[in-house]
């Protein structure tokens, strides 16, 4: 129906000339960020310095004064948050972070927040782990990396979990959601199988988080027994029998229902989680393209 003469605009017109807003219909699998090549030189600087930060302790020389140094995380925190924040910078730089994607990080980032501390200081019980892992697998690595790193973030200042070990526990759990992206069967697998996937990436990411935090933090300890403690200078080989045995006498215990708790959400509220992450995927039209185009005549 035409409009009358006294007719305000309508949406998606101009002034002086009518538009029509086309909005074609998203891509059965669009995702809410696809990295490009500079997200993804970004996101492997980002990885590389935590893989050195985790791991130089084990190669440092014995007259190192290594645990001189324990106070110097703090200055690694700072080196490393603006590293992160480069990581969604050039996310949005590259593909473009748009409203939709923006809302749906922050409501995934408040909700991984939330639950967090339900379990905290509880057997290591975190149920933050499952929705983690089905978000990474639904919305993909760059927006699961992204997720997981603002997600612990939040919920550091939620609990007052802020350290020079934050840091550590955003990137981990960053490479924990981008795992789960980039998972295979994404857009074929379905239903049981995907679910058991799942179920399975989320035990064992749940025990290899704790083991790399646990690297973070044992190097500085200090009075621990001879056979788990760290010996600067000593062979490499020798130190990760003794980081191994320091795991499994410590966070083994913590690690473990982390894992068991992870299994049985995915298992119980996989179904559903996935569903409503995946319609709110399609009506967000992710990667549609919005044109504007002049009605006819």
């Amino acid at each position: 129906m035409a409009d009358g003469p006294g007719s305000p605009p309508g949406p998606g017109r101009g002034r002086g000339r009518d538009l029509v807003t086309v909005v074609p219909e998203a891509r059965p699998h669009a995702r809410p960020i696809r990295l490009g090549r500079r997200s993804i030189a970004a996101l492997a600087l980002v990885s590389a310095v935590g893989v050195a930060a985790f791991g130089w302790p084990l190669l440092a020389a014995g007259d190192s004064g290594l645990s001189e140094h324990a106070q110097d995380a703090p200055w690694l925190f700072a080196a490393l948050l603006p590293l992160l924040l480069a990581v969604v910078v050039a996310t949005i730089a590259d593909v473009g972070l748009d409203a939709k994607a923006i809302a749906m990080l922050g409501v995934l980032a408040a909700a991984g927040a939330a639950l967090r501390p339900l379990g905290a200081g509880t057997a290591g019980i975190e149920p933050m782990f499952f929705l983690m892992v089905l978000s990474g697998r639904v919305l993909g690595p760059g927006f699961g990396f992204v997720l997981g790193a603002v997600s612990m973030f939040a919920s550091a200042l939620l609990t007052g979990g802020v350290g020079p070990w934050m840091p550590f526990q955003m990137l981990s759990m960053g490479w924990v959601c981008m795992g789960a992206g980039l998972l295979p069967g994404h857009e074929r697998l379905r239903g049981r199988g995907e679910l058991w996937l799942l179920a399975g990436y989320g035990a064992v990411a749940s025990v290899l988080y704790g083991t790399v935090m646990n690297l973070q933090g044992w190097p500085y300890l200090g009075g621990l027994a001879t056979g788990v403690s760290f010996v600067p200078g000593d062979p490499v080989v020798e130190n990760l029998g003794r980081f191994v045995a320091y795991c499994l006498a410590t966070s083994l215990g913590w690690d473990l229902p982390r894992a068991v708790v992870t299994v049985l959400l995915s298992l119980a509220l996989g179904p559903a989680v996935l569903k409503a992450l995946r319609r709110a995927t399609r009506r967000a039209a992710f990667e549609a393209p919005v044109t504007f185009e002049a009605p006819e005549p």
